[in-house]
């Protein structure tokens, strides 16, 4: 009984730390903020501050139609006779919906560099 226990316990304690070692920096996320760019001048900041709130502003209302187009995809699948052809329609919309935001936030980190960039 006593080997179980313990064997049980030494089991626990490896669970807990492969947890914790593999969960990395910030909860499991690795990703960030992006480098911090400390020597910014306060004019690089406004202009890297004002292309992020536009690029908001921009991706708002294709992530909001992202998430109506997905939830619909789910109901359909959920139906009792999903209709295929409605199912392929919704998917190619999020495909080009997920395009869209992914050309939105290249153009925005292009834009980030020629502001960081400039003399």
């Amino acid at each position: 009984m006593k080997r179980v226990l313990t064997l049980t316990t030494v089991l626990v304690a490896m669970l807990v730390l492969a947890s914790t070692t593999l969960a990395g920096p910030w909860g499991g996320r690795f990703y960030g903020m992006g480098p911090a760019l400390s020597n910014l001048t306060p004019e690089q900041s406004a202009k890297i501050l004002a292309l992020q709130q536009a690029h908001l502003e921009k991706v708002t209302p294709i992530q909001e139609e992202l998430f109506k187009k997905k939830m619909e995809l789910r109901s359909l699948w959920a139906s009792q006779n999903p209709d295929q052809a409605r199912i392929n329609a919704l998917q190619k919309e999020i495909f080009d919906l997920v395009d869209q935001l992914h050309q939105e936030s290249m153009a925005l980190r292009s834009e980030i560099l020629k502001v960081i960039q400039s003399p």
